[in-house]
């Protein structure tokens, strides 16, 4: 099978499973259906089935009022911001004005994100001055597009400088890799004292980065400052993971411990690692010689699936986590067909059916 035919696979089953207003959780404005449903799409712009983008739109229209407000979100948490992306396609597609008042909504809720003293915005309302690199997809795809179609350039030096600051606060010198999270006033117990930085690599929240920023740049103009910055902490990420790649292809939970006691190979972080990486190279952003890497990745994901009749099952899948120790992410439950996991199988399969048409 090609990555396409996974993809459409995977749509299909989920299809089968869930009618799109009752994706989970059922009626919020949330990243979990955001993920799936933006994989969805990609598949959709790539075979060109029309009830995909109709499920889309279906679960669109279940989410906002008649007055365009989203009907169930928690304002100002990022995590409830990241699927306005999907209304940019709809309204292309429907040119119907509803639409942009769903996406004034979602603007709206951007403009009353907190922010710490440097002006990152913090993940979620409850969590005063912590930065999660899972922020960084769940807001800045959509601004940067927002901020193109609407001329905000102020929003879109707001999404580099989210970046930048990401970068600064949880890089680590020594492996490249990034840490999870930065916590502003050293109060939680994963917190460093001296650096806030949490204490360890997880997977997921590694993987992103790369797909957050290299959307970014799809809609960030040549001559915003600091967007060669989103480039490069990218493609520095990309190289850094690739050095902790698995014999299996895949990549470990707790990325740097691989075969340490309870860690395991994780398939969201890796379908997220290999479209990252497919998409840096169809881009030109990182070199070709990185083609194999995701093709050891992708066929690694592919060995791990399973089949039960004609539904395919995606699993070895981290349910959804805050910040810990080792022992916290290695024991964290894994789920099979979750909405995080079959999105960025979805994500994985769209570029790298991409890249292999370009002939890489």
């Amino acid at each position: 099978m090609t990555p396409l035919q996974y993809a459409i696979a995977a749509c299909d089953t989920m299809m089968r499973r869930y009618a799109a207003a009752d994706l989970p959780p059922k009626g919020h404005f949330h990243y979990h259906q955001g993920v799936f449903l933006s994989g969805m799409y990609e598949t959709y712009r790539m075979c060109g089935n029309e009830a995909y983008i109709d499920y889309v739109k279906a679960w669109i229209d279940a989410v906002f009022d008649a007055d365009g407000r989203i009907r169930d979100y928690v304002h100002g948490d990022l995590d409830d911001i990241q699927p306005g992306i999907l209304l940019f396609p709809v309204y292309d597609r429907t040119r119907d004005p509803y639409y942009l008042k769903c996406l004034a909504s979602v603007a709206a809720e951007v403009r009353d994100i907190p922010e710490n003293a440097e002006g990152g915005f913090w993940h979620k309302t409850d969590l005063k001055d912590q930065m999660w690199l899972d922020g960084l997809y769940m807001a800045g795809p959509f601004c940067t597009e927002y901020a193109q179609r609407f001329g905000d350039a102020a929003l879109a030096r707001k999404v580099v400088h989210q970046a930048q600051l990401m970068e600064q606060k949880t890089r680590d010198a020594r492996t490249g890799l990034m840490y999870h999270a930065w916590d502003g006033a050293r109060q939680e117990p994963w917190a460093d004292p001296a650096t806030g930085r949490s204490a360890e690599f997880w997977g997921r929240a590694m993987g992103w980065v790369p797909v957050a920023l290299l959307n970014d740049l799809d809609f960030l103009a040549p001559d915003v400052p600091g967007r060669d910055d989103l480039a490069r902490i990218a493609t520095d990420l990309l190289r850094a993971l690739c050095r902790y790649q698995s014999e299996d292809g895949r990549w470990y939970q707790v990325v740097d411990k691989g075969g340490q006691p309870g860690n395991w190979l994780e398939n969201s972080c890796s379908c997220l690692y290999v479209a990252g990486l497919c998409k840096a190279i169809r881009k030109g952003y990182l070199d070709a010689s990185y083609a194999e890497n995701a093709r050891r990745g992708y066929e690694g994901v592919v060995r791990s699936l399973e089949w039960r009749e004609e539904d395919l099952l995606i699993g070895h899948v981290c349910i959804g986590t805050g910040v810990g120790d080792y022992r916290h992410y290695c024991e964290r439950p894994v789920s099979v067909n979750d909405l995080h996991g079959v999105g960025a199988f979805l994500l994985l399969c769209t570029e790298m059916q991409r890249l292999l048409d370009m002939g890489a």
